[in-house]
């Protein structure tokens, strides 16, 4: 995103799954410990999905992750270091609006700390 989308959505959620509740919990705490996510929520859901040529359902763990834009790339690569999917799925979803104070709460503390990012 540009600068000017960046003012526009100051906060987006990361999502992604993973198969277990303890490599969930893993990745969760260290994005908030690295402060590239100021919150991760973590629910248990079944998944329907095509893989390698047959229809698969199978209980994951979804991660809702709250960041900013600017730590997004540092959040990306932090989950596909730690995932055990060959190919996990990651994704982000703009906030385009909401509680303003807990915004500035998600912006103030996502800082991307101990991961070679300044403070926003």
């Amino acid at each position: 995103m540009n600068k000017e989308q960046q003012r526009e959505y100051p906060a987006v959620i990361v999502v992604t799954t993973t198969s277990g509740k303890e490599e969930a919990g893993a990745i969760a705490r260290a994005a908030v410990e690295r402060r590239l996510a100021a919150c991760v929520h973590i629910d248990r859901i079944c998944s329907v999905y095509f893989w390698e040529g047959v229809v698969q359902e199978d209980t994951e763990y979804r991660l809702l992750m709250k960041t900013t834009e600017a730590a997004c790339n540092a959040l990306t690569d932090l989950i596909a270091e730690m995932h055990s999917y060959e190919v996990p799925g990651i994704y982000r979803l703009p906030i385009v609006g909401g509680n303003e104070s807990y915004l500035d709460w998600v912006r103030e503390n996502t800082g991307g700390i101990g991961a070679g990012m300044e403070r926003p």
